[in-house]
């Protein structure tokens, strides 16, 4: 579905049309889904009929080679999703009754069923499957040169009640009770084991959503060895108050906490929304905030309406948000980056096979008449900034104010000062904020810059003195001009990015 037109995208189309904009954009990796064959397009690849081939109908395995080669030339990492929780149900073109019996790679009998995915569910007790699934990674990265692996559902694997409908509330029992499926978690264990020995680049990430102690642990800590666990919390939230909570109401406290909720030495990945919040039923963030405004409302010809004002200003604001406090490596679903309008739909005969909801306007972004470009500008100077600062690599954010009243939010991060103003109406002038350090701030990100569709508010020369007026719990404040809607990124002068001496 990168394809503009209305087609399935080839390997070397998004080699020779995709690429390049990741890594102009100043990404470091692509995650890329739906590699292994499936015979349901609509499944988003996620139900597996044959694990060592790649899907065909978006070319050869030369071809996805030359995609991988590609990103490489780019200087990206490039990740698969692989899915080892599941597989599909298919007799004729899949591993299910295999040698006429339910049980030669999955469970016999309920328990080799997942009746709300409906697909079978590997034995990871049996040797032979535990050989089978392991061969699957080491082939994908011998032979086509994967850096590594995002698993798919693996909260699915590691409870025999597959997370249905379950809430943790995050006792121990939770975690290691009779619930848990010890096998599954032997698995994910030698699997990271045999990855991170094999290939000490390797990068693997989980998409666990119980928060599992010791997910993200090194194998040598008694951990289960992934290097990052997706923190899928954070585009609940942000689709929840859109959906349900008007933003003169958001909380900041709540939304910070959101934000840094994670175990202690566990490294996730943030993002803002992906697939799962745009299918059919639903809709992306900038469709959420703008909705059918979005059809009329994006020309740069005509002044824009309050509606498409607040929703240029408030996705900006959650985009940098995520990336600055919400964890360790950010994500973006393709053509998020500039607000991609409706939702997805995969061809189906409730659609008469339509394409129109399964493809990325692209072109949105590229025409200098419509305000897509200016939220593209921005995600581009936040990466490039990220890569100056280094903010995703350092400790966390020391979190120094959250004032629901204000809906101020500010913190430190990486040797820079992030503060937003969620306020709709509100502007603010001689607001101080408590800074950890001395010396001088300037501005190296405004979000209201003209450049980014906003209105230029804040004089980008202007220097800010700390004094020592001690709040929030530091020694030292600056006095800021927070215009409503708006966030701001300051920098110390002359101070060194995150680990430079």
């Amino acid at each position: 579905m990168s394809s503009a037109k209305g087609k399935i995208n080839s390997y070397r189309e998004f080699a020779e049309e995709v690429i390049p904009h990741i890594a102009q954009m100043g990404y470091t990796a692509v995650q890329i889904m739906a590699i292994t064959e499936h015979a349901y397009y609509a499944s988003f690849g996620y139900q597996v009929t044959n694990f060592f081939a790649c899907a065909s109908r978006s070319g050869t395995p030369s071809d996805l080679q030359y995609l991988v080669d590609e990103a490489h030339r780019h200087g990206l990492y490039v990740l698969m999703d692989v899915v080892h929780a599941h597989a599909s149900k298919n007799v004729l073109d899949g591993l299910n009754m295999f040698d006429g019996t339910d049980h030669l790679y999955f469970h016999g009998g309920p328990r080799g069923i997942h009746n709300l995915w409906d697909s079978r569910l590997f034995n990871y007790g049996s040797w032979e499957v535990m050989r089978f699934l392991l061969s699957n990674l080491r082939y994908f990265v011998e032979f086509y040169h994967f850096d590594g692996f995002r698993f798919d559902g693996v909260m699915s694997m590691i409870y025999h009640h597959h997370g249905l409908n379950c809430n943790f509330a995050g006792g121990y029992p939770e975690y290691f009770g009779p619930s848990v499926d010890g096998d599954a978690l032997a698995y994910l264990t030698l699997a990271n084991y045999m990855l991170h020995q094999l290939y000490p680049s390797i990068i693997t990430i989980g998409e666990e959503v119980s928060c599992m102690p010791g997910l993200c642990r090194p194998t040598a800590d008694g951990g289960i060895g992934f290097d990052y666990r997706l923190a899928m919390s954070i585009p609940d939230k942000w689709i929840e108050l859109l959906k349900k909570t008007p933003d003169e109401q958001w909380d900041m406290e709540n939304l910070a906490f959101t934000m840094q909720n994670r175990r202690y030495k566990e490294a996730v990945v943030a993002y803002a929304e992906s697939h799962d919040q745009a299918l059919v039923g639903d809709k992306t963030i900038a469709f959420w905030l703008m909705d059918k405004e979005m059809y009329t409302g994006m020309s740069t010809t005509t002044p824009a309406n309050g509606i498409i004002e607040r929703g240029i200003a408030l996705h900006k604001m959650i985009r940098l948000l995520t990336c600055a406090l919400g964890g360790e490596a950010y994500l973006t679903f393709m053509g998020n980056e500039f607000g991609h309008p409706e939702w997805i739909d995969f061809p189906r005969a409730g659609n008469n096979s339509s394409f129109h909801y399964c493809r990325r306007q692209w072109g949105l972004a590229k025409d200098p008449l419509l305000r897509y470009k200016d939220l593209l500008a921005f995600e581009r100077v936040m990466n490039n900034l990220e890569e100056s600062y280094h903010w995703l690599p350092s400790p966390s954010a020391w979190v120094t104010l959250k004032n629901s009243g204000d809906k101020v939010l500010a913190f430190e991060r990486g040797g820079l000062l992030f503060v937003f103003n969620f306020h709709p109406s509100r502007s603010f002038t001689d607001y101080r904020i408590g800074v950890m350090h001395p010396g001088q701030y300037r501005l190296v990100l405004d979000s209201d810059a003209e450049i980014f569709g906003g209105h230029h508010r804040i004089d980008p020369n202007v220097v800010h003195q700390a004094d020592n007026y001690a709040i929030h719990g530091h020694f030292h404040s600056v006095m800021l001009y927070l215009p409503a809607r708006t966030a701001q990124v300051y920098a110390r002068v002359d101070a060194p990015a995150y680990g430079h001496s």
